[in-house]
């Protein structure tokens, strides 16, 4: 599998890359106000809005860093509220990552659970090893809350009959 690596603070997180549609640099989002601290807003991607997520502000408490690698990363988001009919589209979602510089084949096999139970950051997956330390999936599928999802993709009110 290939994955886009990136940090936060020093530790290295993977972003499935068949998750991914596009990696750009970093611009700037319309924010949205009374959403949680760590949705960075919204941007337009072809005439599109697509909600983003500050995955630093998410983990860590603290907003990305504006390094040159910082990225703002076009993901394929599928809500579970849609999966009822089989054939929902996937949404956009952008996630602002930092340090993103490179990418890397691991194989789902040499991912094994971290031993760590993170109910309140169930988008944290396993993890893996290399020659410079561990790498920590990220599930973006499981980044939303019921909450979050509701404010990112409103679902459309059924017509009265």
């Amino acid at each position: 599998m290939l994955f886009l690596l990136f940090e936060l603070d020093r530790d290295r997180y993977a972003l499935d890359a068949a998750d991914i549609v596009e990696v750009q640099a970093l611009t700037a989002a319309k924010t949205i106000p009374g959403a949680p601290a760590w949705v960075a807003g919204v941007v337009e991607r072809h005439g599109e809005p697509v909600p983003v997520i500050d995955l630093a502000q998410l983990a860590l408490g603290r907003p990305s860093q504006q390094w040159r690698s910082t990225r703002l990363v076009f993901v394929r988001y599928h809500d579970a509220r849609e999966r009822v009919s089989g054939d929902a589209p996937a949404r956009l979602l952008g996630v602002i990552v930092e340090r993103a510089t490179q990418t890397r084949r691991i194989e789902r096999a040499q991912f094994a659970d971290s031993g760590i139970a993170t109910p309140h950051a169930r988008w944290l997956g396993p993890v893996a090893s290399d020659e410079l330390g561990m790498i920590q999936w990220i599930d973006v599928q499981q980044m939303l809350d019921d909450d979050v999802k509701a404010l990112l993709f409103p679902q459309p009110e059924p017509h009265p009959r």
